[in-house]
């Protein structure tokens, strides 16, 4: 059975950070590309991140790319998403995903199979 626990989310100040932790079990990050997506009051999720199942490559939606980090720790089975700069448009429910096919990454909802159970991030202006 594949799990994905979010952890990290809070209330921050605008210009704050937040580092947001994706603990996997049942899968291996090693062989499945991991997402981040998140959702705001009224409107549609929308991806955030992503990283490779190789751990090489990085992809960020255009909204957060030089303001979000995506890493993880392999021994740990664990994903992150370093927030920095936080703005109050980057308040949302943010989700961990992992892809449905092995070796594969992916920028697109319908590609992701299991997801978490979402960290609110809240940031005040």
């Amino acid at each position: 059975q594949v799990q994905l626990v979010e952890s990290g989310g809070g209330l921050v100040q605008a210009g704050g950070s937040l580092r947001l932790s994706c603990v996997v079990s049942g899968r291996s990050i090693v062989s499945y590309g991991m997402g981040w997506f998140r959702q705001a009051p009224a409107k549609e999720r929308e991806f955030v991140g992503s990283m490779s199942w190789s751990g090489g490559s990085t992809y960020y939606a255009d909204s957060v790319k030089g303001r979000f980090t995506i890493s993880r720790d392999s021994a740990k089975n664990t994903v992150y998403l370093q927030m920095d700069s936080l703005k109050p448009d980057d308040t949302a429910v943010y989700t961990c995903a992992t892809v449905r096919a092995r070796y594969t990454t992916a920028k697109s909802e319908g590609e992701y199979e299991y997801w978490g159970q979402g960290t609110q991030v809240t940031v005040s202006s």
